[in-house]
This record gives C-alpha cells, structure tokens and sequence, in this order.
C-alpha cells in the first residue's frame, strides 16, 4: 500500500509542484502541505483527475500549536473509492489569515468550516453562512484554542423563578467539591480495595 501512496504522491506533487509544499507517506496515509491560498485549487485536482478521483469529502478538523506564528492547522480528509485510498491535505494560517472557503468544490463542507470557525475562530472567505454552530449565540471565545480557560467565560443555568437561561460569570462553588478522598491523587493514608500488594 505504501508504495501506491508514494506513486500518488509522486504524481500530485509532479502535476501540482509550485502548490505542493510537502507530500509525506507516515503510518499508511499520504498527508499533503499546501499553502491556504492554494487550497482550493489542490482540492479541485483531487477531485477530478482521473488518476485521483478523490470525490468523497469526509471531514475537515483543526488543530491548534500556540507557539507558532501561524499557530492552526486546518486538516481535510478525502476519500477515493474508485482508487480504494485516503488522503490528508493540511494548511497552516494564523488569527487573522482567512482560508478560502472550499464549498464550491465540495458542497458538504459547509457545516464542517462552520465548526472549525466556531471551535477554534478560524475564517473561511467565501463561505455563504458563516456563524457558530454547536455553541450558544452569545458564546465568547473559541473553546479548543489551547488558551481557552477550562472553566470557560459564563456558566449557563436555568433559573426557575425568572423561568430563563441565566448566564453569569463562573464561580466555582464550595458546596460542589467533593473531598471523599477516594481518589489516589488525593493522596489518602489508608489502602483503597484492591491496592493491598501496593502499599506493602
């Protein structure tokens, strides 16, 4: 299998040379780098050349990397069942950078953009509907960026007696804590079931 990927990686790299940046064959996959201005361009060679025929669009995902200057990368994973073979195009874009939208080239990526903006705050020109889609509407931050506190902003509740959603700032409560001391991080002195052979 190895050696169809690095055939394939080959040619893409031969047909596309000036947008290609790196071509990598690891762990039975065949991973291309390319510049986000490209992206829709590579995308579309994918999709209709004859040697490739990546026609299924699987998934988009980010990944965030806080100490470099362009610190998300935005990850497409496509599928060719004529060739039966898989492939990862990757870019790399900073807060500021937008990426094209790749929608015109496959349609069912419109949701998967909106969550990569929504997750991590990454934009996507082009793209007709460009808004959250699985945290609230007035939701501040962007909840997988590395420096997303992990109590988040706002704690959102019902309250009974207004019969809303209340947001407020977070507060972490006394009364929710448990100190049971169960937990072998907590550091107890006597010896949990099952840890008897541990202790001697």
């Amino acid at each position: 299998m190895s050696e169809a990927l690095k055939d394939l990686a080959a040619y893409i790299t031969e047909k596309l040379d000036a947008q290609i940046q790196d071509a990598v064959v690891a762990y039975g996959e065949l991973t291309l780098i390319v510049e986000a201005g490209d992206i829709v361009d590579v995308l579309n060679f994918l999709k209709s050349d004859v040697q490739c025929q990546f026609v299924s669009f699987i998934d988009i995902s980010g990944a965030d990397y806080p100490a470099r200057k362009k610190r998300f990368e935005v990850v497409y994973h496509l599928l060719s069942p004529r060739q039966n073979q898989r492939i990862r195009v990757k870019l790399s874009t900073d807060e500021d950078t937008p990426v094209p939208s790749v929608i015109d080239v496959f349609p069912g990526a419109d949701w998967y953009e909106r969550e990569v903006y929504d997750m991590y705050g990454v934009l996507f020109t082009g793209h007709p509907d460009l808004r959250r889609i699985l945290t609230d509407y007035g939701f501040e931050g962007y909840p997988l960026r590395k420096d997303f506190p992990l109590t988040g902003y706002v704690e959102v509740r019902y309250d009974g007696e207004a019969k809303r959603v209340v947001y407020e700032p977070v507060e972490l409560r006394q009364e929710f804590r448990n100190f049971d001391f169960l937990s072998p991080w907590e550091g107890t002195e006597y010896v949990l079931p099952g840890d008897e052979k541990a202790k001697e």
